[in-house]
């Protein structure tokens, strides 16, 4: 069954005291794009993440929300460069009593001094932070899909409703190719008989081989076969399992040629208007196309 490409999950798992968010947003686009924000520390994990959400979605704009939330914040390493500190305070000493300032240097201008003090954040375990990051992105992508599935059925209904209506069109434009050797017929008689005004009397055998002619370089069997083979082959795109979007939108620029190519040779007034009719319908499809995976 196909699938939407626009969907949203979100998943929450609270492990050791952290809280993970995930928030995924998928949406229209010609090709696969995964987007993953996240906090710094888990840039190595980047590649996996796209890798998983591959796996699950393989067309469309897709982005990945990460956030992370510490209930007890872990205490980061602070350290003290004392020969850093000796150094700051011997020169600001100096400079106090060189300039004559009746200032004593203080612990709080020390700590002001870049690189006296530096704290180091506790060094993440990926591993870990990944078995809990990656269950926490598969329940989101269960949402996402369910979302894509259920948005696919209501495309499906739409499809199937104008399916039917492009069918009937091909099966009226069949039943009226057989009078169009006819209706050459006539309009050759007619456009002869106005030329000549009467004047010249038309050998029957020759208007019919002209007739015949005109009608055989008009011929629409063959389009009206290859557009329902393209008809048929959609039908069986939209019940598969796989992605179709591409090849959905493939057919319909084929099948709207075959029909623009029906339009063009024949001729007939009320072939014309099912063409148009066929064409209203074949342009809906291709707009909802562009929403399938």
């Amino acid at each position: 069954m196909i699938k939407s490409m626009t969907a949203f999950g979100r998943a929450e798992k609270r492990v050791e005291g952290r809280t993970f968010t995930i928030e995924i947003r998928s949406v229209n686009s010609r090709y696969g794009e995964v987007i993953v924000r996240m906090p710094q520390r888990f840039l190595p994990l980047e590649d996996q993440i796209k890798k998983l959400v591959a796996t699950k979605i393989s067309r469309g704009r897709v982005e990945v929300m990460i956030k992370v939330k510490n209930g007890s914040q872990a205490v980061p390493d602070i350290d003290v460069n004392l020969p850093l500190a000796k150094e700051y305070y011997r020169a600001l000493s100096e400079l106090s009593e060189t300039l004559k300032i009746d200032e004593k240097v203080g612990l709080g201008t020390l700590l002001g001094m870049r690189g006296v003090i530096t704290t180091t954040e506790p060094e993440e375990d990926l591993e870990k932070t990944w078995s809990v990051l990656s269950s926490c992105i598969g329940s989101a992508l269960e949402e996402v899909n369910a979302m894509r599935v259920s948005e696919g059925k209501a495309i499906y209904q739409d499809f199937m409703e104008r399916l039917r209506s492009v069918q009937e069109g091909l099966s009226r434009i069949k039943e009226l190719a057989p009078s169009v050797l006819s209706h050459y017929h006539s309009r050759l008689e007619e456009r002869i008989a106005a030329l000549t005004q009467g004047t010249v009397e038309i050998d029957p055998n020759r208007l019919a081989q002209e007739a015949a002619f005109i009608a055989d370089k008009s011929d629409i069997t063959e389009e009206i076969v290859r557009a329902e083979s393209h008809l048929k082959q959609f039908l069986d795109m939209i019940e598969s399992e796989a992605p179709a979007g591409r090849t959905l939108d493939f057919l319909l620029q084929e099948l709207n040629r075959e029909v623009n190519t029906i339009g063009s040779k024949g001729g007939d007034v009320k072939l014309s208007q099912i063409v148009v009719g066929i064409k209203s319908e074949l342009e809906k499809l291709r707009e909802q196309v562009q929403n399938i995976e």
